[in-house]
């Protein structure tokens, strides 16, 4: 027997959650994000704010222009976060194994738990029920025979939707005649440059498959996989423990050019960084800083270090790797920690060295945070499990820059 897969998709997800807590939002463009006198894009909206062309990912001052009479909302992170642990509860329930793509999304393996597309039907339409009654919110859901075509069924009936795609054959009489950007991993660049070559179907890409993968490599060979319908990835639960790296960026609402200002800021995403680690055990093997510069242009540093999960290790070596950088305008900023590995494969040296390593660690951060306090009159010391929260990491960044202007 083959596999059989369903993709869950919660429906405007951080949209749906304010609308369901307060019903005078229902019918009306709601857009969640960055407000419109702010920097940033739009999470989600509303399907009326749809109706205006206003999509995820769009710049918030595109939307703006597009719908200035919509509501504009920040997104709520931790009332979303505890949302999305319901409904994940909820439909690992009926899952071998269950992939969390996002707070709102998930393939679920339900080959052995249903035993038959007829059983998995019937366990769809009770993940439907249960995310609607229990939560109040709807989903759509795509059942198929691999983790490609489950996803494109989930798309296919949206809003609140449900569609199957039982067979390869059904796949690629369902997608033959569509643009090539209805293949997963199809983004507008790749889509872009396959439509400069003539490539702008699904059909297009089956008759030039060789072209296209002198083109794309790797990535060509597996859409070409995709526009066949063969797909045979299985579906792997991914925990915060096997990820490659923790990261944590703040883009400013204007420009920043006080690089005093940029250390403090780093101060406080190494101590997210490193509070994420501890809480899942992690530890990394090198420190990256990221910038984003006023003219748009990125540029990364890393370095490779043993144990580099100290906020105080993190902070230093970023604010070394800063200052080493051209010291232009800066729109982002942004550090990280890499070649994650879990309490059993740390190696420690100098063991007898250790508790004194990090007693002198914790005093300076404990001198640096005073010194915050002092420049911005903020009790970092006291709130650092605020800081934590995205939402309130973004707004104290904010303050300070104000602070600092």
């Amino acid at each position: 027997m083959g596999q059989i897969i369903i993709h869950v998709d919660m429906d405007a997800f951080y949209a749906s959650v304010e609308i369901r807590d307060n019903p005078e939002l229902r019918g009306k463009p709601l857009i969640i994000g960055s407000m419109p006198n702010e920097r940033g894009v739009v999470a989600t909206c509303s399907y009326e704010a749809r109706k205006y062309g206003v999509h995820s990912a769009m710049n918030i001052k595109d939307a703006y222009r597009l719908c200035p009479n919509g509501i504009y909302l920040h997104p709520n992170f931790e009332k979303c976060k505890a949302v999305s642990e319901q409904l994940h509860r909820i439909w690992d329930t009926y899952a071998a194994a269950s992939e969390t793509i996002a707070l709102d999304e998930a393939y679920l393996d339900v080959t052995t738990t249903a035993g038959s597309f007829e059983k998995a039907r019937e366990i769809a339409h009770i993940i439907k029920q249960r995310t609607k009654t229990e939560l109040g919110l709807s989903c759509s859901v795509g059942l198929a025979y691999s983790k490609t075509a489950a996803k494109t069924a989930s798309e296919e009936k949206k809003p609140d939707g449900y569609f199957e795609i039982l067979t390869a054959q059904d796949f690629v009489d369902l997608i033959i005649d569509r643009d090539v950007r209805v293949l997963y991993t199809v983004g507008a660049r790749t889509g872009e440059k396959l439509s400069r070559a003539g490539i702008r179907t699904v059909r297009d890409l089956r008759e030039k498959q060789d072209a296209v993968i002198r083109m794309l490599g790797k990535h060509g060979r597996a859409l070409v996989d995709m526009a066949y319908g063969r797909d045979d990835r299985a579906v792997v639960p991914r925990r915060p423990e096997n990820a490659k790296s923790i990261s944590r960026e703040v883009t400013f609402q204007q420009n920043v050019a006080d690089y005093d200002l940029l250390g403090d800021v780093l101060l406080l995403l190494a101590l997210c960084v490193a509070e994420r680690a501890r809480r899942y055990g992690l530890h990394g093997g090198g420190i990256v800083l990221k910038l984003t510069y006023a003219d748009m242009k990125s540029i990364t540093r890393s370095k490779h270090m043993n144990d580099c999960d100290s906020a105080a290790v993190i902070w230093q070596e970023a604010v070394r790797m800063l200052l080493a950088l051209p010291q232009k305008t800066v729109r982002l900023i942004g550090v990280g920690i890499y070649d994650l590995s879990g309490d059993e494969g740390r190696q420690l040296t100098f063991l007898s060295l250790l508790e004194e390593t990090q007693a002198e660690q914790q005093n300076m951060l404990d001198r640096a945070l005073e010194q915050l306090h002092l420049r911005y009159q903020l009790d970092f010391a006291g709130n650092l499990d605020k800081i934590y929260r995205l939402d309130i990491l973004h707004k104290t960044v904010e303050y300070m820059r104000r602070h600092k202007s």
